[in-house]
């Protein structure tokens, strides 16, 4: 097992700012790509993705408003949401070692998620 620990999310108004955090326990994250995911309906969204070698990616919601960052020696990685909309509310899940090429898909090893509300 190599739990994942979301916290930080909560409430907010629209253009407000959080910052997410997801504490691994176990494997340093210094070995594996990690995402961030959302899901407020059924569907579960892609947000975004930080590659050992530094690459990020993100989803197009979210793009220029997101950051995704590490900190390897605290095995701690981040979500920085800023210029939130209402649209953002979801339960945010971080997530490590992706089981496919795309990273956009499925992981190894999911965190149990946070709330996060954007109120307009």
């Amino acid at each position: 097992q190599v739990p994942l620990v979301e916290s930080g999310g909560g409430s907010v108004q629209a253009g407000g700012s959080l910052r997410l955090s997801c504490a691994a326990s176990g494997r340093s994250i210094s070995m594996s790509a990690v995402a961030w995911f959302r899901q407020a309906g059924e569907e579960r969204e892609f947000v975004a993705f930080s590659g050992t070698g530094g690459t990020t990616y993100y989803g197009d919601s979210v793009k220029g408003r997101f950051a995704i960052s590490r900190d390897n020696a605290a095995n701690t990685v981040y979500l920085q949401m800023n210029s939130l909309k209402p649209e953002d509310t979801a339960v945010y899940y971080c997530a490590r070692d992706p089981l496919t090429v795309d990273f956009r898909s499925s992981y190894g090893y999911w965190g149990q998620g946070t709330q996060v509300t954007v109120s307009s």
